[in-house]
């Protein structure tokens, strides 16, 4: 399968609802937060990482649950990655020990290229595979911002109870203390409501030299507008992919600054005077008139 031969931009809306959408773990898992701004933030590697969860579903066989040809992934939860790197050396039939400086370079070259054929997160995101057993470095084509919520958030703590206890110990110091065993007492950090925009982008070059083709980009979509449907759980409330859009280049090199585009998606609240709490309290709009030439607007959700 060729490489994709056009660059692409793209935006995604999404929201959350009663949730933390991606915890800090130097705050305690609270909300990513601006402090000057007070606008959330949600960082590229939780998104990268449901986009990786999504893949690894759709692209599964159903019967043995074995993802299909090109289309492992090289960060799976709790994995150990050097393993992998074994596995190229030994799939290429390479030996790991080479001394000589020429053939030990080539030895690389070709690991990393079966890395990148195998590996659709490493054919689409890079990764650094300077690991003892040296598979090189891929700089991915597809690369994703921080996404950034539209307004401040208000992250809210909650008071928790399970009505259990951990050990017999804890439970006798309760019984003694109330006369019963009262449960366990926790945290959690909400958001009520928060709309984020995050911002993509696909550079046809980088996609050549690490084989991301038409059928990796249409599965990427796929993930940006259902990545969210697979991902549920308690703390992060309900969140949803609400709007994709990609812009198009005819031109390898790009029709127009991204920036530019991105400007064209206008978002606000309908009544200013209370704080949103669902995605139909926005405006949000594209503006295509005098769309540049050579961009083609796909809006994808």
């Amino acid at each position: 399968m060729a490489a994709i031969d056009h660059r692409y931009d793209f935006a995604l809306l999404f929201d959350v609802t009663n949730g933390n959408p991606n915890g800090d773990p130097d705050t305690g898992n609270a909300p990513r937060i601006d402090p000057e701004t007070g606008h959330g933030l949600v960082s590229d590697v939780c998104l990268k990482r449901k986009i990786r969860d999504f893949v690894r579903l759709a692209k599964a066989d159903p019967e043995s649950n074995e993802p299909e040809q090109g289309y492992d992934l090289y960060v799976k939860h709790r994995s150990v990655l050097q393993p992998l790197h074994e596995q190229a050396y030994k799939a290429q039939g390479l030996d790991v020990k080479e001394k000589k400086k020429d053939k030990k370079l080539s030895n690389v070259e070709k690991a990393r290229a079966w890395m990148c054929q195998t590996f659709y997160d490493i054919r689409t995101f890079g990764a650094v595979l300077t690991l003892d057993i040296n598979c090189g470095q891929v700089r991915g084509p597809v690369q994703i911002a921080f996404a950034r919520s539209v307004d401040p958030i208000a992250s809210l703590e909650q008071s928790i109870v399970r009505k259990a206890v951990a050990t017999e110990r804890e439970a006798d110091s309760q019984i003694k203390k109330h006369g019963q065993i009262t449960g366990t007492m926790g945290r959690k950090q909400i958001i009520p409501y928060a709309l984020y925009v995050a911002h993509g982008f696909i550079s046809p070059y980088l996609a050549a030299d690490t084989g991301f083709s038409d059928d990796d980009l249409e599965i990427l979509w796929q993930a940006l507008k259902m990545m969210f449907e697979h991902d549920r759980s308690a703390a992060r409330g309900e969140m949803a992919s609400r709007k994709l859009w990609a812009f198009e280049h005819e031109s390898p090199l790009g029709n127009a600054p991204a920036h530019t585009l991105f400007d064209r998606i206008s978002i606000a609240r309908k009544d200013d005077s209370k704080p949103a709490r669902a995605f139909t309290e926005y405006e949000v709009a594209l503006d295509t008139t005098d769309t540049p030439n050579g961009i083609t607007v796909h809006e994808l959700l």
